[in-house]
């Protein structure tokens, strides 16, 4: 069975059949995510994939303190707070004090679970990399602005 099956390349660009693809695409993307195997020193820790979203911003991006971490998340520092409670409960993320000012903590990733948390992104990114490779940077950065409009349009529905 195709994992496209129905989605037009014939450069239709009429708009109802671009949303018709997309919609048919999107739940075939997400299951997909969702299968992404989760590396054997992680499986008994219960991650989801808004645990990836967060331990890929900070393999990517480096430490950075609660506030950082919910404002690129998109999310509440509260709810920031609670996931990196829970991280950290699991001894999958640290946190050490800022030293510019105390009452902040800076979030890492715990060294003894980095390669784990990297095999476990891998994939993705190496699929990303590869489908944005022969676009140029306006176009990467219409289709990343595309994506980002796409979430927060779906934010009230």
């Amino acid at each position: 069975m195709s994992t496209n099956a129905g989605i037009r390349k014939d450069g239709d660009d009429d708009l109802d059949r671009s949303v018709r693809d997309l919609l048919l695409l999107m739940p075939q993307i997400m299951g997909r995510v969702k299968r992404l195997p989760v590396p054997p020193d992680l499986r008994d820790m219960e991650l989801t994939p808004r645990h990836l979203s967060l331990l890929s911003l900070l393999l990517f991006d480096g430490s950075m303190t609660v506030n950082e971490l919910a404002g690129r998340l998109g999310v509440a520092p509260t709810t920031a707070s609670l996931m990196i409670g829970d991280l950290s409960r699991k001894g999958i993320l640290t946190r050490q004090e800022n030293d510019a000012d105390r009452r902040q903590k800076i979030i890492g990733i715990a060294e003894g679970h980095r390669g784990a948390i990297e095999t476990w992104l891998a994939p993705g990114a190496r699929a990303w990399h590869r489908v944005l490779a022969p676009l140029s940077a306006a176009e990467r950065r219409l289709f990343v602005d595309t994506m980002v409009a796409y979430h927060e349009a779906t934010q009230d529905v």
